[in-house]
């Protein structure tokens, strides 16, 4: 693997040329200040919430914030401007690891202090901001020359089985996975072959020849009107997760996965899903009451963005 072929799979590189057959979404380079309070590996649980320094972590993230209130503003114009709800991502990855920490679970985001809690207390993307080129031979540096804040309009309504991982080998597409492995959707059986057509043909009239990658993966969403969405482009090998293959099977001669048309694999019962990431989470952590540590950081982050945001507008 090549750093130019990682290179071309994060978001900022890809989504302006696919923009048209993607999820709507608003990109802005993170100050090195943010970076950095990212990488700090005291983390943010290590003093939240211990019991007499609960206020620490968001005296510090106040900190970090006050050099940043340009971007910040920025960013609550974006999240307005995709209907008020986003999910965040930087070059690479989305926190998926910290949704746990979310009040309501999810990656959905409506304020900047939601999107900064869920990157600070992320360990997958620790891969992006220092780990990016680990599998390049010709890897000159270990990590990318700037880092973004994706984020991506949220959308309520998305169904979890309708997500695919796509296999590209020698620019041919040779293999089609279920991207939620760990639960089986009857639906899907019955669909298997359209679902095959449709994303095969997405594939040749708008992927094939724009990509300039030989071999690479990309997610896709089908809505219920049959239109295919790009969600994401990820090297091949690597981090990026085979799903309901392994790299050996990808990794074979592309006649043999494709003497039948596109090798497309979903989970057909109940009895053969795959394992998820099971965490561990202390109650301290999930604990959202009115008066707990939890909530009391987040109405002191948001009244300080909101009087950060009174003195933008009055300086202005």
């Amino acid at each position: 693997m090549k750093e130019d072929e990682v290179n071309r799979c994060q978001i900022q590189e890809w989504y302006p040329k696919f923009k048209s057959w993607s999820i709507k979404t608003r990109i802005h380079e993170l100050p090195e200040p943010f970076v950095q309070y990212l990488l700090d590996d005291s983390g943010p649980f290590s003093s939240l919430f211990q019991s007499q320094m609960k206020m620490l972590f968001p005296i510090e993230f106040i900190i970090q914030r006050r050099k940043m209130t340009i971007n910040i503003r920025r960013v609550k114009e974006s999240i307005e401007s995709l209907g008020g709800s986003v999910f965040p991502k930087l070059n690479w990855s989305a926190p998926k690891d910290s949704a746990w920490i979310s009040t309501i679970g999810t990656l959905k985001c409506s304020s900047f202090s939601e999107i900064a809690l869920l990157l600070r207390s992320s360990d997958s993307l620790v891969h992006d901001l220092c780990h990016a080129y680990d599998s390049c031979h010709d890897k000159t540096s270990s990590r990318p020359k700037s880092f973004v804040l994706a984020l991506r309009k949220w959308y309520q309504s998305l169904k979890p089985e309708m997500e695919f991982r796509c296999f590209v080998r020698n620019q041919n597409l040779v293999g089609i996975s279920q991207r939620e492995v760990t639960t089986f959707y009857p639906a899907l059986l019955e669909k298997k072959d359209s679902l095959r057509v449709l994303i095969e043909d997405f594939f040749v009239e708008n992927l094939m020849s724009r990509f300039e990658s030989e071999n690479y993966t990309f997610d896709v969403y089908v809505t219920e009107d049959d239109r295919v969405k790009v969600v994401d482009f990820n090297p091949w090998g690597a981090f990026t997760l085979p799903l309901m293959f392994t790299w050996e099977e990808l990794d074979q001669n592309c006649s043999e996965l494709g003497d039948d048309g596109v090798d497309v694999r979903i989970v057909e019962g109940q009895c053969v899903v795959r394992p998820g990431l099971k965490t561990a989470v202390p109650y301290d952590y999930l604990d959202t009451s009115p008066g707990s540590g939890w909530d009391q950081f987040m109405r002191n982050a948001d009244e300080e963005l909101q009087q950060q945001t009174r003195n933008a507008q009055a300086g202005a």
